[in-house]
């Protein structure tokens, strides 16, 4: 496993290929570092005892340890640990962990891969697992390139004026293709060592060409990200006094831009130029990565709603009203919030189901309404870190005004609620809460945890298209007697398998072709 020095070392190596704003910037930028930081806690944790049966894993390829984040679950306790590790990690860094994109997509290709290759007698698995192997090796860290630019939103891919609305393959050769098109809205593409590009919606037949899947180097020729850092402005000039971890902090989004990138056969994991049967796949292939990286949710947003009610509570504390019932009240309802979708993650694992790869995959049904209950309340809990900190959280003075020699003192004297908390304690605390509220990254968190990994309204397709309604309507038609017999209603005891959710997707799309 890799230490913190060696993939800085690694990093700092790659080609420069980032813009922020005009500027062409290498990985060793000051604005990306608060990305960086973040991501070494994975390298960090994987070597701490204290933390070693939630940050590594035993590889099934080589039977070495490895980090968990380069792990391919294998049974419910790998699901149960990568979601209980997240919730942990999530903690000590104030919100995203930002390594889990990466390895929601590889355990999503482990699935589709293997599937493709028994249906099509591809050879995508083999290429898969060699990568894989490679992958956890070397320790890598990696960004899951999925959001499509899309262009004009009522059009499917084929249809699009510009093609380059949606990722796709220019050229299939005999040896790797080459792709074109765009990725938005990409976390931490800046700071990894490799991107993984998969489709992000269902593929008709004759979106082959946009059915495509490949890992590259985020340096790769031809590849060139448009960044957008989100830091704690001031963090430089702040006095030492007054500084804390959540300062050190940041998040980078991306658009990745493929101009004509050349992708060696043995990175490419799907190609629908070269096998136009397997364009479900494409699809498949996004509905699993999304499915993935919304268990990932159950573990990242119970987090964020505990960090929120840890800051909540300590607000509650500085002004003086702890005790109040009505703070009380709101404090639990985070809590309540956190608990229930922690809770749908672990129900997910516990109703995991094997796939034909040996990868094992979430209930579809309780990871969506885990992350759903969570998008669908993540304004109303910043809503409560707002009532119960004050306006202050958004206009608090910079932090140099309550240390100058002239000013400071009377600056504290009037921060003071609590005669219990010293006034400097008083000012550490609204500037944590502005960074977590207020600051670039605190709004970015918040849009990611509406629309990360999807927003409430695909939970809602996804789970409705798991979910069996037709038995459901049977225990109507018992109780307002349209059956003589009451039905035996368990959902999780009569699971839909992933195989049989890609035949119904099939037949939705009007794939016409056979299973071996």
């Amino acid at each position: 496993m890799r230490t913190v020095e060696e993939y800085k070392e690694a990093l700092y190596k790659m080609r420069p290929n980032i813009w922020i704003g005009d500027e062409k910037v290498g990985r060793d930028d000051w604005r990306i570092r608060g990305g960086i930081n973040i991501i070494k806690t994975t390298y960090e944790y994987a070597h701490d005892p204290k933390y070693e049966d939630l940050c590594t894993a035993t590889s099934h390829f080589t039977g070495e340890k490895i980090n968990r984040f380069t792990n391919i679950h294998q049974n419910k306790e790998d699901l149960m640990k990568k979601q209980r590790m997240t919730r942990v990690l999530c903690h000590h860094v104030g919100g995203c962990i930002q390594r889990c994109m990466g390895i929601d997509a590889l355990n999503a290709l482990s699935v589709v891969t293997y599937e493709c290759d028994e249906a099509f007698g591809t050879n995508y698995y083999d290429r898969f697992k060699e990568y894989m192997i490679n992958f956890q090796k070397k320790d890598l860290a990696a960004s899951c390139a999925s959001t499509d630019a899309k262009g004009d939103r009522s059009k499917r891919p084929h249809e699009q004026e510009n093609k380059g609305a949606y990722v796709h393959i220019v050229e299939s050769r005999d040896d790797g293709i080459i792709v074109r098109g765009a990725k938005q809205c990409i976390t931490n593409a800046p700071y990894v060592d490799e991107i993984v590009s998969v489709p992000c919606r269902y593929l008709t037949p004759e979106d082959n060409e946009f059915a495509v899947s490949f890992a590259i180097p985020a340096d790769w020729e031809g590849v060139e990200i448009l960044a957008r850092p989100a830091w704690v402005h001031g963090v430089e000039e702040c006095p030492e006094e007054f500084k804390c971890p959540t300062m050190e902090l940041g998040d980078v989004e991306a658009f990745i831009i493929f101009d004509d990138v050349f992708i060696p056969k043995e990175r490419v994991f799907l190609n629908g130029i070269e096998h136009p049967d397997a364009t479900a796949y494409g699809g498949f292939l996004a509905l699993l990565f999304a499915h993935y990286h919304r268990h990932s949710y159950t573990g990242c947003k119970p987090a964020i709603s505990e960090i929120l009610a840890s800051a909540c509570s300590l607000a509650a504390e500085y002004n003086n009203v702890e005790d109040a019932k009505h703070v009380q009240t709101k404090i639990s309802h985070l809590i309540g919030t956190a608990e229930l979708v922690f809770a749908a993650g672990e129900s997910s694992a516990l109703h995991s189901e094997k796939s034909p790869s040996g990868t094992q995959i979430p209930d579809e049904v309780l990871t969506n309404a885990g992350r759903r209950l969570a998008g669908e309340n993540i304004y109303e809990e910043y809503k409560i870190l707002a009532d119960l900190t004050g306006g202050i959280m958004a206009t608090l003075p910079y932090i140099n005004s309550f240390t100058d020699t002239e000013i400071g003192k009377l600056g504290l004297k009037y921060m003071e609620r609590n005669p219990r908390i010293s006034s400097i304690d008083a000012v550490k605390i609204i500037k944590g809460i502005e960074t977590l509220g207020c600051s670039d990254i605190g709004g970015v968190l918040q849009v990611a945890g509406l629309h990360g990994g999807g927003s409430p309204q695909m939970e809602t397709i996804a789970m409705m298209g798991r979910y069996p309604q037709r038995d459901l309507k049977k225990i109507a038609k018992y109780l307002f007697g349209l059956k003589n017999r009451a039905p035996r209603f368990e959902r999780s005891e009569d699971p839909v398998t992933p195989r049989m959710l890609l035949k119904r997707y099939r037949k939705a799309m009007k794939f016409k072709h056979n299973d071996k």
